[in-house]
């Protein structure tokens, strides 16, 4: 039988919304799309494309720690960012930096828009954490 573990930071948004950051079913965590923002929950670097991307992958390193899992057992993400064309090449170098050798499946959508004003990237990811690490 599988079990269920969720993660939230314990921010106001999450209740709010009404979500969980990540859930873990079994060996797989689905993690809800990471954005830019502080323990307290306040958005960050409105506008700033490149600080953005770095604050969202390292809340996504919390979310490993919680998981006791590692950048390698990432499968797969999804990148959602505001003027694609423009930001591409940073969209690049940060995954590269953030995963190094590692490869998971990525998709990159261009949006016109996200949730939060200034807001220009978001990022979704499902984990294996019966992969090695």
């Amino acid at each position: 039988m599988a079990t269920i573990d969720v993660f939230h930071y314990g921010v106001p948004a999450e209740s709010d919304f009404g979500y969980s950051q990540a859930i873990k079913s079994g060996e797989l965590v689905h993690v809800s799309g990471q954005l830019s923002f502080d323990a307290a929950g306040e958005f960050l670097h409105a506008g700033d494309f490149a600080a953005q991307l770095k604050q969202t992958y390292a809340n996504m390193d919390k979310v490993l720690d919680h998981y006791g899992a590692t950048r390698n057992q990432v499968v797969s993400q999804t990148l959602y960012v505001v003027d694609l064309r423009q930001n591409a090449a940073v969209t690049a170098e940060g995954n590269l930096a953030y995963f190094g050798d590692h490869r998971p499946a990525s998709t990159v959508l261009g949006v016109t828009e996200l949730t939060l004003p200034g807001q220009v990237i978001e990022i979704s990811f499902v984990i294996d954490t019966k992969l090695p690490a």
